[in-house]
């Protein structure tokens, strides 16, 4: 037993486990180590081939870039779900609708039609890449602010907020496969965690500055922004965003020597592909798996207990984090704090800044603590170890929840609630690369389909918590509504016990069970 991870009794090394070095002992009792790449002192897992062309062995300056630039687009992408809350009073009256109407269709569909279409996209990027899906899916983006902006009635606001969640599930779902594409074990927690802060930035920051635009120019005037936005997106995705899934050397057999009646053959390793040939959109498929099983194939895994917790975890925290911003909304725009959408949009300030800082504060610590305790093991890597971060992100998320919904109710100086709210911010990137970075360590040839999983429940959540949680704080007030969100969200940080303990001997349950394998196949 490792670090209080159980071992499993038939089988040493489940998937997920992987030797990344740091003692001699587990130097000495690998096999061929010395044939094994390393960096540094730690052996690189996944293993990378010979090949120029595997993602594993670009220049880390190509890596990051793309990193970089797929980590912006899905912050500015995530933005267009929340960026509309400093004007939903705005929308409502101005179409003379319900607010929980307006929240539901803006925003809580937005973000049920990403979930639901990530089941198609993560499908089709499988079998025929992600790179067309990510050019694609900026275009439209562009293509939805521009009508965003020319919309006149509330049913053509719905409609593209619709075809604008369809649009941004790629940008949602296949950065996080991405990463374990270009990257290997011992960096994927840094890289999630420029991906996390763009997301947590896009959240907040959006809504700040659309704030000011929607009270200095217009609601509308925020999708105008946005499609400005998308342009250099649009072509920093089509010149830098290439095709990072890679299937295996495509070399060609050569014959070497001939004894007898036998012939000799090696792999003769393909040339570096030219670059105006990887700027190529369509490839045809580069995966023999059937599309159609790949749209239903995430909706069995939810068995995975890895997918199960992370699911769980990552959709509730996202949820919490929504659902803390549409209700500030309503708290801060009435007595006594009457703040106006500009003013509504400054009181995420604090918060992002809160979220620069714990972002790649816990990508440090997920990748620090997970090789300092893989050493401390013999060198051997649990993707267990990633879910020590819980320690922060649970007391954070229980202390802002506990101290807005006080706050609020007792009417406090407006510093008061901002604190907790900041409190509570600080906790989401804890939590968020907890889940994400285990759940590719334990299954990462099964990524794609996992995040459409995620996704889908975070969709769910979000629909529910955007369509009831007016209604309900206005029915019961805020220190109902956070305490009971509090014992939820504790509940849910309870399961990281048994999947840090248990988790090893569910890994290897599944890779053991005719059930697991016939979702590998």
């Amino acid at each position: 037993m490792g670090w209080g991870v159980l071992q499993d009794p038939k089988m040493a090394a489940p998937p997920g486990t992987a030797t990344i070095g740091g003692s001699e002992e587990a130097d000495q009792t690998a096999i061929d180590s010395n044939e094994l790449k390393r960096d540094g002192d730690i052996i690189l897992q996944p293993q990378p081939s010979d090949s120029p062309n595997d993602p594993l062995n670009w220049s880390p300056a190509w890596k990051n870039s793309i990193m970089v630039i797929l980590a912006f687009a899905s912050g500015v992408t995530t933005s267009l779900g929340p960026m509309v809350t400093p004007g939903l009073f705005t929308v409502a009256a101005q179409y003379k609708v319900g607010l929980d109407l307006v929240s539901s269709l803006v925003i809580g569909s937005f973000a049920f039609w990403v979930g639901f279409t990530t089941f198609f996209t993560a499908s089709g990027a499988n079998v025929w890449g992600k790179r067309p899906f990510f050019v694609i899916s900026t275009g439209i983006l562009l293509l939805t602010n521009m009508w965003g902006f020319f919309s006149s009635s509330f049913p053509s606001l719905v409609a593209m907020r619709v075809v604008q969640g369809i649009a941004s599930a790629p940008l949602e779902t296949l950065v996080t496969s991405t990463v374990s594409d270009l990257f290997f074990v011992h960096q994927r927690g840094s890289r999630l965690s420029i991906w996390g802060m763009m997301l947590g930035s896009g959240v907040l920051l959006g809504q700040t500055i659309s704030g000011f635009i929607i009270q200095n120019l217009s609601f509308e005037a925020t999708f105008a922004i946005a499609a400005l936005i998308y342009i250099p997106i649009l072509v920093l995705m089509y010149f830098v965003i290439v095709e990072t899934t890679y299937n295996g050397s495509s070399g060609q057999k050569v014959m070497i020597e001939e004894k007898g009646t036998f012939v000799t053959t090696k792999m003769k390793e393909p040339e570096r592909e030219p670059y105006m040939s990887r700027l190529r959109l369509w490839r045809g498929r580069i995966s023999p798996e059937s599309y159609w099983k790949g749209v239903v194939k995430p909706l069995p895994l939810i068995a995975y207990p890895a997918v199960l917790f992370s699911t769980v975890v990552y959709g509730s925290y996202f949820t919490w984090l929504l659902t803390i911003s549409v209700l500030s909304a309503a708290a801060f725009s009435a007595p006594p704090y009457n703040l106006n959408p500009a003013q509504l949009g400054l009181t995420n300030l604090p918060l992002l800044g809160v979220g620069l800082i714990g972002s790649p504060l816990s990508g440090w610590m997920a990748d620090g603590i997970a090789k300092y305790m893989a050493r401390k093991n013999k060198g051997v890597f649990e993707p267990e170890f990633r879910l020590t971060l819980m320690l922060v992100a649970t007391p954070l998320a229980t202390a802002g929840f506990l101290g807005f919904g006080m706050s609020v109710q007792n009417k406090m100086p407006l510093v008061w609630p901002m604190i907790f709210m900041s409190i509570h911010s600080l906790s989401v990137p804890f939590a968020s690369q907890a889940s994400l970075a285990y759940v590719i360590d334990c299954h990462p040839r099964d990524a794609n389909h996992a995040f459409v999983t995620i996704n889908f429940a975070k969709a769910v959540f979000t629909f529910l918590a955007t369509t009831y949680a007016n209604g309900w704080y206005a029915m019961v007030g805020p220190r109902v509504v956070f305490d009971t969100i509090t014992v939820i969200n504790l509940g849910v940080c309870m399961l990281t016990i048994p999947a840090y303990v248990f988790g090893k001997r569910f890994r290897g349950m599944v890779a053991r069970s005719s059930f697991g394998q016939k979702l590998s196949n």
